[in-house]
C-alpha cells in the first residue's frame, strides 16, 4: 500500500503540470497570434469605405477618403449628365481607351449609375488635387467649359466623367477607384462585388 501513495502523487503532479504547461501555451500564444493580425491601421488603409448618397445634393461633390486618397462622389443633375456629348472633339480620349476604370465604367458617362460619378480625385499628371468647377462656360477656364474638374498647378482640365482634354499636361483620364452598389442609395468604394 506504501508504493502505491508514490504513483498516485506522481500522477497527480504528472498531470498538474501538464495542465499548467497547457495553460501556459495557449496563454503565450494568444498574444503571438494577435501580433500576426492586420493593425487597425492597416485595416483601415485598405478597408472598402462606405458612403451614404443621400447625404448629396444633386450639382453637389462630396470628398471620401480611401487608402490615402480622396475618392470623389458627384451627383450629376441632367443638365451635367446632357453636356457630356457637347464636347467630344475637346477630349483626348472620349471612349475611355486607356485603362482607367473597372470595365463596368468603361461607358461614356464612366458610371455604374449614370447620375453618380465616382472618381479619384488625383490629377494624372503630377498628383496634384483638382477643383471642381462644374459652372458651364467658366470665362477663366475658356468660353467652351462644359464643366468638370480644373487642376490649377498645371492646366489641366477633366468633364464631369473625368475624361482629359486634349492639349493640356495629363495624359489620361482621371482614374475611377473600384466601388459597388450596397442598394440604391449606399455606396461602397474599395470593392467590386455586386450585393444587390
Amino acid at each position: 500500500m506504501g508504493k502505491q501513495e508514490p504513483d498516485q502523487t506522481r500522477r497527480l503532479l504528472l498531470a498538474a503540470t501538464t495542465g499548467v504547461g497547457g495553460v501556459g501555451l495557449v496563454a503565450s500564444a494568444i498574444p503571438f497570434m494577435q501580433s500576426m493580425a492586420p493593425s487597425e491601421a492597416a485595416k483601415a488603409a485598405g478597408a472598402p469605405v462606405e458612403v451614404d448618397l443621400n447625404r448629396i445634393a444633386p450639382g453637389t461633390l462630396l470628398t471620401a477618403e480611401w487608402r490615402g486618397k480622396p475618392i470623389w462622389i458627384v451627383h450629376r443633375t441632367d443638365a451635367m449628365l446632357a453636356a457630356l456629348n457637347t464636347h467630344i472633339p475637346l477630349l483626348a480620349d472620349p471612349q475611355s481607351g486607356q485603362a482607367q476604370q473597372p470595365p463596368y465604367a468603361a461607358n461614356p458617362v464612366r458610371a455604374i449609375k449614370p447620375p453618380y460619378f465616382v472618381v479619384t480625385g488625383i490629377c494624372t499628371h503630377l498628383g496634384c488635387v483638382p477643383v471642381y468647377r462644374p459652372e458651364p462656360g467658366a470665362a477663366d477656364l475658356g468660353g467652351d467649359w462644359p464643366g468638370g474638374f480644373y487642376c490649377p498647378c498645371h492646366g489641366s482640365k477633366f468633364d464631369l466623367a473625368g475624361r482629359v482634354f486634349k492639349n493640356v499636361p495629363a495624359p489620361r483620364n482621371l482614374e475611377i477607384p473600384p466601388h459597388t452598389y450596397l442598394s440604391d442609395m449606399r455606396l461602397l468604394i474599395g470593392s467590386d462585388r455586386q450585393e444587390m
